[in-house]
């Protein structure tokens, strides 16, 4: 799978779990900011992606991601 199939992928799941357009979720949006994601929402994320990608996310992980960019290339960089 490539980075631009894994990307889709990864849009998928945030569509569906923050509830927001397709052209909302760009490497550049801010999850808080532009997609208005709580952090209630980022944990049904990381377990939808989880899911998706048959991966595991350790919570320290998480810490200081604020992009969907940042978390894009934290999931890719598990999937083999």
């Amino acid at each position: 799978m490539d980075d631009e199939a894994k990307f889709d992928k990864f849009r998928e799941c945030a569509v569906e779990v923050l509830k927001v357009e397709p052209t909302q979720v760009t490497r550049e949006a801010r999850f808080a900011d532009d997609l208005d994601a709580d952090s209630l929402d980022l944990v049904e994320l990381v377990m939808a992606l989880e899911e998706a990608f048959e991966i595991e996310v350790d919570e320290a992980e998480l810490d200081g991601i604020e992009t969907v960019g940042q978390a894009f290339d934290l999931v890719a960089g598990k999937v083999a």
